[in-house]
């Protein structure tokens, strides 16, 4: 029962029996000689033994109306300040409430929100710590390994892709301008080659991913974006704000974007990839949409060790993400991280 209904109910039931009462004190106080007149005797058209317990349900159903009225709107402000800590946003002003209760439980909304921007915080902090002492252990070993295959790939396979692309084009080249079925079968092997450059172009990007060290994640974010956007045929834009974060903070959200945006490579067949980093009402958002052939997101959940490396990368730093996919529309991912509570770092 809602807590309008609730209150109409008892309104109506204090009001019939206040007046069932009060009739009684009276009738007790003052007998009536002859009980017919409560039949006999009108007020405003009705008998007044029925006029009494109408007007009194007249009376209740006004009060419960107003009380209702009132308790649901103490209670909306509550749930609206709860539905904003839900969100991850701070409650929208500190409510005062006549009712002590009500002030008890606006007061502790208010001491779990802080607690959960200190938890965030923390959080951010000890990812930081995780990262630089890891960093220290493991970039430089896989930055090693890394450039050795990329370095080893470029050298031979993509040299010999090269190669035989600059020939096909040659023998294309040098055949009469004739469309017969040897033509166009060395027209799609010099397409199958191009593509096959393109690939590999990509796939060295992503073995040797541009790395933070000193920049910023807004450089970072550009340099890596200019680069891909060089080497793959595909329409790439960013708006990238300037948000100064912690190291460990900067260092998962550039991770995440680097792990989208090599899935989108390897699987999405997209034309167009859109990319933004903003800060908004005390939240890093981090978005990534591409318009390619999509996925089932929950079956690609239980499989996937990239979107399962994303989604932690997210909640070390005490953020949230979600991914929404369309088949043969898109892919949209969004990652929101709360600010510390006190503001941006100065790093």
């Amino acid at each position: 029962m809602s807590i309008m209904a609730r209150q109409i109910v008892t309104g109506i039931i204090v009001a019939f029996l206040f007046s069932v009462f009060l009739a009684g004190i009276v009738f007790f106080m003052f007998p009536l000689q002859d009980w017919s007149l409560l039949w006999k005797k009108e007020v405003m058209g009705l008998p007044f033994i029925l006029f009494l317990p109408g007007f009194s349900l007249f009376i209740g159903l006004i009060l419960g109306i107003s009380s209702g009225l009132s308790w649901r709107r103490r209670l909306q402000g509550v749930e609206d300040a709860l539905y904003q800590l839900e969100q991850g946003n701070a409650p929208s002003g500190q409510s005062t409430y006549s009712v002590q209760e009500l002030s008890t439980i606006s007061a502790r909304i208010e001491n779990v929100h802080k607690h959960v921007s200190e938890q965030a915080k923390m959080s951010q902090r000890m990812a930081s710590e995780k990262v630089a002492d890891r960093e220290k252990i493991v970039r430089e070993i896989v930055s090693q390994e890394r450039n050795r295959l990329a370095r080893e790939l470029h050298d031979s396979v993509s040299q010999q892709l090269f190669a035989a692309s600059m020939l096909m084009s040659a023998i294309t080249e040098s055949r009469p301008a004739t469309e017969n079925a040897e033509t166009k079968q060395l027209k799609m092997v010099e397409g199958m080659i191009h593509q096959s450059q393109l690939e590999m172009r990509a796939l060295l990007l992503h073995l040797r991913p541009v790395p933070l060290h000193d920049k910023s994640l807004q450089e970072g974010i550009q340099e890596l974006l200019e680069e891909l956007s060089q080497k793959v045929p595909m329409d790439i834009s960013w708006k990238v704000e300037p948000i100064p974060l912690e190291r460990g903070v900067e260092d998962h959200l550039f991770r995440i974007l680097q792990e989208s945006v090599s899935n989108t490579l390897r699987h999405a067949k997209a034309n167009a990839l859109e990319v933004l980093l903003i800060g908004r009402d005390g939240l890093i958002i981090l978005r990534i949409v591409d318009d390619g052939l999509g996925f089932n997101v929950n079956e690609a959940k239980t499989g996937s060790y990239g979107l399962q490396n994303m989604h932690e990368r997210a909640v070390e730093i005490g953020g949230t993400m979600k991914i929404v996919s369309v088949p043969n529309k898109g892919t949209r991912l969004e990652v929101k991280v709360p600010l510390p509570a006190g503001g941006l770092s100065d790093d």
